[in-house]
């Protein structure tokens, strides 16, 4: 009467623990924002579970927390009214409209999250228009155009590819404003989101012009390593020889250049052939090669297609400043001349060269006066530089002509004229104020800007850490759902497990009480049951140590894999556990598996083979369950885990006659007698559960079916190691 009230007892702790398991992964708490149209956080609205009396009250930050499940209807109010309502169902948007006429009478307004699937073509084209009024301002108007990416990356959503072709634009308006670090950043984070060659090439393009020089020729290697087209070859080789022209590494700069000199002239593009051959000169003359220089950069002239009269007026302009730092004067002034006529010829007002300077008329004319004066040709000299000096107070080109007015100076003191020489002096030092004031107010437009450039881009990094915000939550959420189910199937399975362990243990106890006319039998029946009873749990512990092991090095896939392959053991160890004898061919099914699930966690011990006499009939052969499971447990355990070399493992079935097989395990550990000399005072204490229980299986096996198997166990080798278990099978 006793032991059934303990029965009792045990399955309602059991159903308890399963019931309590089955509610608590039912509750979640769900957080979220709720925000206007414009993205403005609403404080105050009322967030309540329909049919659960759960609510709460969104804070300062439009922020609130709720416990609430998937499926759940989700209603917002405010002073008592409701705006709307909404079913979670685990998503990071959600759209909804203010029907109460509180927030806003005058006009609906939209609060929370807006879902993409309900609008998503209007997204796309606004998010198109948006982006395509980004890139005409690029240029034009750089501060709208950073508003209209701001808003565009608002509509990109968690979209890559808009978010990767936002920040790229953003990248080029730094890049164009040379805000260098500003424009790194920005092609970084357009590189996350989609990894393009051409935003690669600008990422290493603006880490060169922000002197990052070894970061920027490790992107250039990299894009190099890349399946690309040929002209983005040739911008990598430039751009490594932009690299190396900058670190002083002259030699590997001239290869890359003419590298791409080569590729480019695959496509035949004339700009950049000029451009090559212009940067090739460079680095000749930077070694001294002069005259190997100046060819360079009449090709470079040479090159420049007729229908591209400003790059004409550049390719010009380099060579005559070539001779200026040469002192070829004669040559100069020829080539001044040249590009003076280029530059009328262009009929524009200026024409940007190296460095984003700009050659006007008046510049061009004061380059020739200056180089005349070098000759000392006053008469050509002077007429030149006055005529820059109106032109460029015409144009208020301040620099321009305070550099013309002090060569007039200069000029002047030459010829001794000295009124002309201090009235063209007293010019000079009044151009001086003017241009000092000019550029006062140009670092103060500077400074404005980069302010109004700081706050653009602290709102757009707002608007990116606000997007990993909600995909960290999206994960989670996902993680948290995985998680939740992978418990649950644990749990079911323990608890199920303990349920058929406790039923087999109530069927065994009733049988018991029920066979009094075969007390003795039932005795040896009711030992057997106790015996596997015990080796069962035993088991089931190792195992699970093996899968806390792989848990604990975060190997999530390995221990999944390990659990999926215990499970198909367990259930057929649970299948088998009422049968005395199972055929031989289950219980080798059955140690198989347990290789290999020995053998996934300690690989790096032990290999292990299992054969099979071919001619064995195992359907002939019985055994007891489980009976061979421990000898190998103990061979892995005690004998090959503690050696430090790889050990080996093998099972072997041999036929001895018609009527008996042997089955050998032998393993090559560390023996019985080191094994036993390593264990811990703890564990001398403590008996070997799961040999014991073996003995004893075997003792009521042989007695209730007459010396059906025998176990001998033994040293493999002379210095007692290696181990070698022998258990001898009769028929039936």
């Amino acid at each position: 009467m006793q032991q059934k009230q303990h029965i009792f007892i045990f399955l309602f702790f059991i159903f308890s623990l399963l019931a309590s398991a089955q509610y608590d992964t039912g509750n979640k708490m769900y957080s979220d924002k709720i925000t206007d149209d414009s993205g403005t956080p609403l404080r105050g609205i009322t967030v309540r579970v329909k049919g659960k009396g759960i609510s709460t009250v969104t804070d300062i930050n439009g922020e609130f927390t709720i416990n609430a499940q998937i499926g759940d209807i989700i209603v917002l109010s405010k002073n008592g009214r409701i705006i709307d309502s909404y079913r979670y169902d685990g998503s990071l948007y959600y759209e909804v409209e203010d029907k109460s006429d509180v927030i806003q009478s005058d006009k609906k307004r939209k609060t929370g999250f807006k879902k993409r699937s309900k609008s998503k073509s209007s997204a796309k084209n606004i998010f198109k228009i948006q982006l395509d009024s980004a890139l005409y301002y690029a240029t034009r108007n750089p501060t709208k155009s950073i508003d209209y990416i701001g808003t565009a990356l608002k509509f990109a959503g968690n979209n890559k590819k808009q978010l990767s072709q936002s920040y790229t634009v953003l990248g080029d308006v730094y890049s164009n404003l040379k805000q260098y670090d500003l424009a790194v950043s920005n092609y970084t984070i357009a590189l996350e989101n989609g990894n393009t060659t051409e935003t690669q090439l600008k990422l290493a393009n603006a880490l060169l012009s922000n002197k990052a020089l070894q970061q920027s020729e490790q992107q250039f290697k990299t894009i190099l390593k890349r399946r690309i087209s040929t002209v983005e070859k040739a911008q990598a080789h430039e751009g490594l020889g932009d690299v190396y022209f900058k670190q002083g590494i002259l030699g590997k700069a001239l290869n890359e250049f003419k590298t791409a000199l080569n590729l480019q002239k695959r496509i035949a593009n004339s700009s950049k052939l000029s451009d090559l051959n212009a940067k090739i000169a460079g680095v000749l003359e930077a070694k001294g090669n002069t005259n190997e220089a100046e060819g360079y950069l009449l090709k470079a002239q040479d090159t420049i297609n007729s229908q591209n009269p400003q790059k004409a007026v550049i390719e010009s302009n380099r060579a005559a400043d070539f001779y200026s730092r040469n002192n070829f004067v004669a040559k100069e002034i020829k080539q001044r001349q040249e590009t003076l006529k280029k530059l009328e010829e262009a009929d524009v007002e200026e024409v940007v060269v190296d460095d984003n300077v700009a050659l006007t008329k008046p510049k061009a004319k004061f380059d020739l006066g200056n180089a005349y004066l070098k000759q000392q040709n006053f008469k050509k000299a002077i007429p030149l530089l006055e005529e820059s000096a109106a032109e460029a107070e015409s144009t208020d080109d301040i620099e321009t002509q305070k550099e013309a007015v002090q060569k007039l100076s200069e000029a002047y003191v030459s010829l001794g004229d000295d009124d002309k020489a201090l009235l063209n002096y007293k010019k000079y030092v009044a151009l001086v104020d003017a241009l000092y004031k000019q550029k006062e107010k140009e670092i103060k437009e500077v400074v404005s800007l980069n302010k109004s450039l700081s706050e653009k881009q602290n709102r757009i990094t707002s608007l990116e850490k606000d997007r990993e915000l909600s995909e960290s939550k999206l994960k989670l959420f996902k993680t948290e759902n995985q998680l939740t189910i992978e418990n649950d199937r644990r749990q079911k399975t323990i608890i199920y497990a303990l349920l058929a362990g406790l039923v087999l243990l109530v069927l065994s106890l009733f049988w018991m009480l029920r066979s009094n006319q075969q007390k003795k039998l039932a005795n040896n029946l009711l030992a057997l049951k106790s015996l596997r009873t015990q080796m069962n749990p035993h088991f089931i512990f190792n195992a699970l140590n093996s899968v806390n092991s792989f848990i604990a090095q975060n190997d999530e896939r390995t221990a999944n894999r390990y659990l999926t392959d215990f499970s198909t053991l367990m259930r057929s160890v649970l299948e088998n556990s009422e049968e005395d004898f199972i055929p031989l061919e289950k219980e080798i099914e059955l140690l198989e598996l347990y290789l290999k699930l020995e053998h996934s966690r300690f690989k790096d011990k032990f290999d292990y083979e299992l054969t099979i006499d071919k001619s064995i009939d195992l359907g002939q052969f019985q055994i007891p369950p489980m009976l061979l499971q421990p000898y190998v447990e103990n061979a892995v355990w005690h004998g090959l885990r503690y050696k430090k070399e790889k050990g080996f493992l093998k099972v072997q079935l041999l036929k001895k006659d018609e009527e008996t097989i042997a089955i050998e395990i032998t393993d090559n550990g560390i023996g019985r007698k080191k094994s036993a000399a390593l264990k811990t005072e703890y564990q001398k204490k403590k008996k070997s559960k799961g040999m014991q229980n073996i003995k004893q299986r075997i003792a009521i096996l042989n007695t209730m079916y007459k010396d059906k198997i025998d176990v001998h166990i033994e040293d493999m080798y002379e210095n007692a190691t290696g181990t070698k278990v022998t258990l001898t099978l009769k028929k039936d």
